[in-house]
């Protein structure tokens, strides 16, 4: 081979990987411009801390389990529950899904657009399945709402389908609902809304017992990525949006800001269903003893699907570039739980309901959650401040010293009380013995 053919060759070779380079600059672009997809595959570092909170158990919703062989044998139950629900519409059913299918082949783009990975499945394909899943979850929702009797269909599947439903890599989008919606339940429930009726949903997501802020979606907003897109938006403010401290917060727990003298109390923010708020004591001059501040708090249902719950509402936080409220509240828990004992005083204290078994389980749980999450952004940091600012203070840092080392067990209080009472005794014999040892002399005059 001559010298020229070589150069000749490593030129062309140069310039391929210049080009290629040049394209990808290109994409890059391209990339940037776009909005990351808001139904994604979970990454393994965060599915292997538990893949039970991503993993469908029932029923595949889109594409990115469709073909999990565990969920095959429930797509022939989704079938009846579209004809229940075309039926169910004043119209011909043949010209309502007709015009379901024409609606969602229309935005077929703008559907792929809102998947990591949905190139799997031809256009017809993907328009079949939204329009499959569509009906399957009004209709579900629908039977949810029936309060005149029992969950007409098969009550074993509910809770199962309810915890799938709020997955984040189980989601289609919310503007395929919105059109679903329009073609069907709208004809026979004119009243009603789209919003409404997904509101169903909610108080099985809701961790905060009965108390849930709902004024800060109104009847016409329809713009969220999906049901669990909908769910975040009601644990935002409602307005005055907290500010961000990009700070790390100093750690106390909550048996140790008890033993400092901090009380606990639940909160029911109306701007915030997530608010936590320091209550400084009005006049701070008072001995300490009379003057405890209060951090007021929600109250958290810790039940068997608040870890799911939460874990899908940080994970689309960080993957969607979305505020990380879910983030920091989460944050928030676990530097005031370590142990179970914390989780007692919160549960005396009013502010957590605790009905996934032992504390010490429930602990675990919170620890678990923020594990390999960055935080980005803490927004109760006044609160934290001032807590630290309190606690630092002469008089609860030393009452929390005294109580962490003599009566943070009941033995450690049986010892102290009874070296106390051994002291009284010891202090009581020398007085006899010295009184025995001078006697007073009397004498008569």
């Amino acid at each position: 081979m001559r010298t020229s053919d070589v150069e000749v060759g490593a030129g062309d070779s140069t310039g391929h990987t210049v080009q290629f380079l040049l394209d990808c600059k290109e994409k890059g672009r391209d990339l940037g411009n776009l909005r990351p997809p808001s139904i994604f595959m979970v990454p393994r570092l965060y599915r292997d801390l538990s893949s039970r909170s991503f993993t469908p158990s029932l029923v595949s919703i889109g594409p990115l389990h469709r073909r999990d062989k565990n969920l095959q044998k429930f797509e022939v139950q989704k079938m009846p529950y579209l004809h229940y629900l075309l039926d169910l519409s004043t119209s011909n059913p043949e010209q309502t899904l007709q015009e379901c299918v024409q609606k969602v082949s229309t935005k077929i783009e703008q559907i792929k657009a809102c998947y990591e990975e949905s190139t799997t499945y031809n256009d017809e394909e993907l328009a079949r399945m939204m329009v499959i899943d569509a009906c399957f979850i009004l209709y579900f929702i629908h039977l949810l709402s029936q309060h005149d009797g029992p969950f007409q269909g098969n009550w074993s599947i509910a809770p199962l389908t309810v915890r799938d439903l709020v997955l984040i890599e189980n989601q289609i989008p919310f503007f395929v609902l919105k059109d679903i919606f329009e073609s069907t339940i709208l004809h026979f429930k004119p009243n009603t809304s789209l919003t409404n009726h997904i509101k169903i949903l909610l108080r099985y997501y809701n961790f905060f017992g009965e108390y849930i802020i709902t004024s800060n979606i109104s009847v016409e907003t329809t713009d969220h990525d999906h049901i669990l897109g909908f769910l975040h938006k009601f644990l935002q403010p409602t307005h005055d949006f907290p500010s961000a401290s990009y700070s790390y917060p100093k750690r106390h727990s909550a048996l140790e800001l008890d033993r400092a003298g901090v009380n606990f109390r639940p909160n029911e923010d109306v701007n915030w269903a997530i608010a936590m708020e320091m209550k400084l004591p009005r006049f701070s001059w008072f001995p300490w003893f009379w003057c405890k501040p209060t951090l007021r708090m929600p109250k958290l249902h810790v039940h068997d699907n608040t870890e799911l719950i939460l874990r899908n509402l940080i994970m689309y936080e960080q993957a969607c570039l979305l505020t990380r409220y879910i983030t920091a509240y989460a944050w928030a828990m676990d530097m005031l739980i370590d142990t179970a004992d914390d989780v007692a005083k919160l549960i005396k204290s009013g502010v957590l309901i605790n009905d996934c078994g032992s504390n010490e389980n429930a602990a675990n749980m919170i620890n678990r959650i923020c594990q390999d999450v960055a935080l980005d952004g803490f927004y109760y940091h006044q609160e934290w401040q001032d807590l630290d600012t309190y606690y630092n203070r002469y008089w609860p840092n030393a009452a929390a010293g005294l109580k962490r080392t003599y009566f943070s067990s009941p033995w450690h209080m049986v010892a102290v009380f009874a070296g106390i009472i051994l002291f009284i005794l010891t202090i009581v014999q020398t007085i006899f013995t010295i009184k025995a040892a001078n006697p007073i002399i009397v004498t008569k005059h």
